[in-house]
């Protein structure tokens, strides 16, 4: 056995050298019949549970006979077959009562000596080593302590190709995976898609990007649907943090009993139900970004918390009594005035002098309708690829229907409408009238006239700046000139008063029905 000592070394450097088992055990073949009379191994699977044998590697006979192929077995002989596993002894053909054993679960012939040594069980049965020997030879006795020291190096090698085939399968499921969320989105590849980079979002990302680097705390402010999450993945994706995970959190969504156990883990027993310790969504970021959505929804007991995060990095899991370290990047949002909260006492004002250092404001879409007509077509793309109809891409007059609309909804409610009109049109054009809800062209303030669309004409088609202005000027006639304030014109626009004024001095709005 002393000069199988150097055969056994190599087998395992081959054994550990490649990854697949139908790699390594030809080349362990070869090895062994520089001391053995062997003509071929084998190692195949007993799997019980579907009552098969399984061929998983061959080696040394030339081509591999039957590769992966499986035996279907009666149960009888599967349990017999594990009965024997179980030993983990060698069989051999020719001398052992149990030879017929070893011939059910191999194709050879009756004639050939064979030795047969069950390998350590697997998650997916029972592996066995089969080597066979040439015509007319036999093993001796001697051979029995070389066969059995192949054990440890060949159940390393089925390991390795275990994990690979895991592996390979975990990375099919996620491909699978990708390709339905790309389905559901109805994209062609993953990534943000930003529509106004180079138009109404273009200050908005040019600070996204120039705060990217920093790990200062980052507040977006914007209205529902603007594009939040859109800009706090950009300041991530261009941060040293881009391979790190993104993760993000409706604070709004959360119960408030909850939110504690949520943002910042708990230990097990904690309280009824923690029946296991559990980290929180900080500990699952950590080295990555955590974009804290609807901020202003955030309890004043969890804000105390967060406070302290941001200040030196260290939390604790409720019921703990430990102190963790945390390497987070804080992105919040709102479409809140956490200025006026904090002077009614509902959003610490600690809080918010540390969260307001770098603040993004994010336009509504109203403020930036020249993004309209690049924001129609790419959510007509997605419609068309969403429902399986053909593109249709927006026409002037569509985009004069959109441009007339206030978008309380923003992009978000855009894309709904889009997806509505696609759908009404059916491949054959896009009814955008039908899916705002306009059977015709009606007049300013005709009673049949949804909110956001007083200035349309019946008399031709209107520039969309006049459209705008006849809009304006209309609702400044309601309130009575009256700009600011609870029910005055830019809290009917839900616009920012100083965007208003911004607005009409543009358009020429007369600046005597202005407060």
């Amino acid at each position: 056995m002393e000069a199988f000592k150097e055969i056994l070394l190599n087998v395992w450097k081959e054994a550990c050298r490649h990854i697949e088992i139908t790699e390594s055990l030809p080349l362990i073949a070869r090895l062994l019949k520089t001391r053995m009379p062997l003509e071929q191994m084998l190692i195949r699977r007993i799997d019980p549970d579907r009552l098969t044998v399984d061929t998983l590697a061959a080696g040394f006979k030339g081509a591999d006979p039957e590769p992966l192929a499986s035996v279907h077995r009666d149960r009888e002989q599967i349990e017999k077959l594990a009965c024997w596993h179980g030993k983990g002894r060698i069989v051999r053909s020719r001398v052992d009562h149990e030879r017929k054993i070893v011939f059910l679960c191999l194709a050879a012939e009756e004639g050939r000596d064979v030795m047969a040594l069950p390998l350590p069980a697997d998650r997916s049965g029972l592996p066995l080593l089969l080597i066979i020997a040439g015509p007319g030879c036999l093993f001796e006795p001697v051979y029995d302590e070389m066969v059995y020291a192949l054990q440890e190096p060949l159940a390393a090698a089925m390991e390795n190709d275990s994990r690979l085939k895991e592996v390979m399968h975990l990375r099919e499921a996620a491909e699978a995976d990708r390709k339905t969320l790309l389905a559901k989105l109805s994209r062609k590849e993953m990534g943000d898609v930003i529509i106004g980079a180079e138009g109404g979002l273009k200050t908005v990302l040019e600070r996204a990007v120039l705060v990217a680097d920093s790990d200062v705390p980052v507040l977006i402010f914007g209205e529902t649907g603007t594009g939040k999450e859109v800009v706090a993945r950009t300041i991530h994706n261009h941060s040293s943090r881009a391979h790190g995970p993104f993760i993000r959190v409706n604070c709004g969504a959360i119960p408030s009993e909850l939110i504690d156990s949520q943002l910042f883990g708990h230990e097990k027993g904690a309280f009824t139900g923690a029946v296991e310790t559990r980290k929180g969504w900080f500990e699952r970021a950590d080295g990555g970004s955590l974009f804290l959505d609807e901020i202003a929804e955030m309890p004043l007991e969890a804000q105390i918390r967060l406070l302290r995060i941001l200040q030196d990095g260290w939390m604790e899991r409720v019921g703990g009594k430990q102190a963790l370290r945390v390497d987070v990047r804080i992105i919040l949002a709102t479409h809140r005035d956490l200025a006026s909260m904090v002077s009614k006492g509902t959003f610490r004002d600690d809080l918010w002098y540390r969260i307001s250092t770098f603040p993004i404001f994010i336009p509504p879409l109203r403020d930036r309708l020249e993004d309209l007509p690049p924001l129609a077509e790419h959510f007509a793309k997605r419609s068309a690829i969403r429902f399986s109809l053909p593109f249709i891409q927006p026409l002037p007059e569509d985009i004069r229907l959109l441009g007339a609309y206030s978008w309380p909804g923003n992009i978000r409610e855009l894309g709904t409408v889009i997806d509505r009109a696609a759908l009404l049109g059916n491949g054959r054009c896009l009814e955008i009238q039908k899916a705002l809800g306009l059977s015709d062209y009606p007049s300013a303030g005709s009673p049949t006239v949804p909110a956001g669309h007083r200035g349309l004409k019946e008399e031709g088609i209107l520039s969309l700046d006049r459209v705008m202005k006849n809009h304006i000027e209309a609702v400044l006639k309601q309130t009575h000139g009256r700009v600011e304030g609870k029910g005055g014109a830019a809290d009917l626009l839900k616009i920012n008063p100083n965007t208003l004024r911004a607005r009409m001095r543009k358009l020429g709005v007369r600046r005597q029905q202005a407060s």
